[in-house]
């Protein structure tokens, strides 16, 4: 099955998701509203957006504006580190459902674990309801390490269908990524054009992407892609928006991966948010 030219990637609950998307953050007011009606128009079907980017209204906004069947489209929220507790979780979930005027949402996420709080199995639990009350048709997580997965899982029994994450060729994360596939998660990536470093003036990358005649930006989704995950890139120019999503007509090959995976780094994040301690309100 694919939206377009864009495959769609199964979900351990058998919803679906395009195996790319848009990301909307810093996408706020009318501008924002123009640029996400475009990445409609020119092709996105996944909007990714969080109710700490103050822009739920203007994915919704951009929805109507764009003219786009509703079941055609997949869209994504986030529950903040600060409405972890049950009640506020769901007044928070319904808020989000009020500011875009959406019935519903296609996958909605905990932001981050916020270990220090210590209120994350009370967010899951909030999730699992809003999922039977028909706010979501999807529950996953963000920024969710195998710990804090493990004990949601144990505690509840239910499996998150997402878990998105920094990834990018600096921070490959490669065994966070094997624990979400070995537990049926699909892994989305944040950040995954390396926003705030260097990655897209990476000599390495740009001589593949001389090579093979693609652009940088296109070389590395379609890392992503051949890894199995799913990035959700932002771009505010119609050109951009249709140069990432033009990845599915050519391939990698297996020196390339192997050569991009040099890139990796140690202290490859970006800004320096490790879930064990990192805290978003």
């Amino acid at each position: 099955m694919a939206t377009g030219t864009v495959p769609t990637v199964t979900l351990n609950d058998n919803t679906t998701l395009p195996a790319i998307g848009f990301g909307t953050y810093k996408l706020n007011g009318s501008t924002g509203v123009a640029a996400i009606a475009d990445a409609i128009t020119n092709g996105y079907r996944l909007l990714d957006t969080a109710f700490n980017y103050e822009n739920e209204g203007a994915v919704g906004q951009a929805i109507r504006r764009s003219g786009a069947t509703r079941a055609d489209l997949r869209v994504s929220s986030k529950l903040p580190g600060r409405h972890h507790r049950y009640a506020e979780a769901i007044a928070t979930i319904e808020e989000s459902l009020y500011r875009a005027q959406l019935d519903y949402y296609d996958l909605y996420l905990i932001h981050w674990p916020d270990p220090s709080q210590d209120l994350y199995v009370e967010a899951w639990t909030a999730l699992i309801e809003a999922r039977k009350r028909g706010f979501v048709r999807s529950i996953g997580v963000s920024n969710f390490l195998p710990v804090h997965l493990e004990r949601i899982m144990s505690a509840t029994g239910i499996t998150p269908s997402v878990n998105q994450i920094e990834l990018h060729p600096y921070f490959p994360q490669a065994e966070q990524r094997a624990f979400n596939t070995s537990h049926g998660i699909v892994t989305g990536s944040w950040s995954p054009l390396g926003r705030a470093n260097h990655l897209l003036k990476e000599p390495l990358i740009k001589a593949i992407a001389d090579r093979i005649r693609r652009t940088v930006g296109q070389v590395i989704l379609r890392w992503h892609v051949q890894l199995g995950a799913i990035p959700v890139p932002k771009a505010a120019s119609k050109e951009r928006q249709i140069e990432n999503l033009s990845v599915f007509d050519f391939e990698l090959s297996a020196e390339d991966m192997s050569r991009i995976a040099t890139l990796a780094r140690p202290d490859g994040r970006t800004f320096d948010q490790d879930p064990s301690r990192y805290e978003e309100f």
